[in-house]
């Protein structure tokens, strides 16, 4: 990229970020719960890979979401760090300025490692490689979320029609659709 791009700069996206620790904290999760060795920590860690990925904010008071993560992450500590480093890594985009963000970003990384739960220093290994990149957000302040999104709306709309044999006819559907409104029938 560098030779034909010089100028450029990667700035790694929030979504990608936690989607990646998401992934790592899912496999945590599916860990403990094969060594678990009492059937009661078996059943209470059964089923809240949802309840973890979800923002604690989206947890729904009616099904009690959040009083099943607190028992989740009660009987199992090295979840309840890596859960809480997620939400703690989350605020990392928030940040007023740069410097800010580094002086978090570097905290955050040897809490990580301090932790000695191998899932977390490996993270950390992980950002700290990409160090760069994730400091780059505050010199740009920008997303792939809506180019991704409308990525995602051309693949739909190539499945949906399964593939246009007029180019052309293709291309001017891609330019009407930020025009689509999507509305639920039934």
């Amino acid at each position: 990229m560098q030779e034909h791009l010089p100028k450029a700069q990667i700035v790694f996206d929030h979504f990608h970020v936690i989607k990646l620790f998401n992934d790592k904290l899912s496999q945590l999760r599916r860990d403990l719960h094969r060594g678990a060795v009492e059937k009661m920590h078996k059943d209470v860690l059964k089923g809240t890979r949802w309840l973890l990925l979800k923002n604690p904010e989206n947890l729904d008071p009616r099904k009690n979401e959040r009083q099943r993560l607190d028992e989740a992450l009660k009987i199992n500590q090295p979840l309840a760090t890596a859960y809480y480093m997620k939400e703690d890594l989350r605020r990392f985009w928030s940040h007023p300025d740069k410097a800010a963000a580094e002086k978090f970003l570097t905290d955050w990384l040897f809490r990580a490692w301090a932790s000695g739960i191998p899932m977390l220093k490996k993270m950390a290994n992980t950002l700290a490689a990409k160090r760069s990149g994730l400091l780059a957000y505050y010199d740009f302040k920008i997303s792939s979320g809506k180019l991704e999104g409308f990525n995602n709306k051309i693949k739909t709309m190539q499945r949906q029609a399964y593939g246009f044999r007029d180019q052309e006819f293709f291309t001017l559907k891609i330019f009407a659709l930020h025009e689509v409104k999507y509305a639920l029938i039934g």
